[in-house]
């Protein structure tokens, strides 16, 4: 693996990430959730800030980004095209099959509709990274705010389809409290079973959940899971449309 990765936190439970190409020295914040937190990474790790890659304008992940270009005014800003009036003042906006590149590494823009309706996310294909803001989350998935439930599923089957190595970085320190309502919907499953009690140990430690492996997600996160006969069953939804059992573990979640 090129990229190194530094995560931290930032609010109260946003994850701050730097991606930092050893090779040109460029550096990467995915998102902007609070300046301060990150001045202090890049400060730690002897980074210099070169880009900030936003996912969607909700204040929560841009909020930080006049601090930053007060320290780092040369820092590009990246921008969703489809949310151009929403995160107003980037440099480059992308969308869709665009590619981004931090010094010599490059990720692919894949738009994911939902959580906001020009909501994006950027995986390093070379190094199987995925910064999925808060369209997909450990366990979890993000509220669909802007969009049907059944456009927030396919957003997250985009992401489903991507190699199971990939490493998931999200948005927020969510994995526990998704846990709970995965177990409540898929009771019997093993192997989530085994994940929380994994996770319960790390928070005691108040270390993080992430990142994730996609294919632990695909096993464990009842959002990638739909189609599963047993969760359909839970729900009394047994062979109903995929996407329709989407919107309802959606709405439930909600109200958990």
């Amino acid at each position: 693996m090129s990229a190194q990765i530094h995560q931290f936190m930032c609010l109260e439970d946003n994850f701050g990430v730097l991606i930092h190409d050893p090779e040109s020295g460029a550096t990467a914040s995915l998102d902007a959730p609070e300046a301060g937190p990150i001045l202090a990474a890049l400060a730690e790790t002897g980074w210099t800030l070169t880009d900030i890659l936003v996912t969607h304008h909700h204040n929560d992940h841009i909020g930080g980004i006049p601090g930053l270009r007060e320290k780092f005014p040369q820092a590009r800003i990246v921008g969703p095209a489809p949310d151009r009036e929403r995160v107003p003042g980037a440099d480059v906006y992308v969308g869709e099959g665009d590619k981004v590149r931090v010094g010599t590494l490059e990720a692919r823009v894949i738009e994911t509709p939902g959580h906001t309706r020009g909501h994006i996310v950027y995986y390093f294909d070379a190094d199987r990274l995925l910064f999925a803001g808060d369209t997909l989350f450990a366990l979890g998935c993000g509220r669909a705010f802007e969009a049907p439930g059944a456009v927030l599923y396919q957003s997250v089957m985009k992401l489903a389809a991507l190699p199971g190595d990939t490493r998931l970085y999200c948005g927020h320190e969510y994995t526990q409290s998704n846990g709970k309502f995965a177990l409540a919907v898929d009771p019997h499953n093993q192997r989530l079973q085994d994940r929380m009690k994994e996770v319960a140990a790390l928070r005691e430690k108040k270390a993080a959940t992430l990142p994730s492996l996609l294919s632990l997600e695909m096993v464990t996160n009842p959002f990638l899971r739909a189609d599963d006969p047993g969760i359909q069953k839970n729900l009394g939804m047994s062979g109903a449309d995929p996407a329709a059992v989407f919107t309802e573990l959606r709405e439930r979640k909600n109200k958990f």
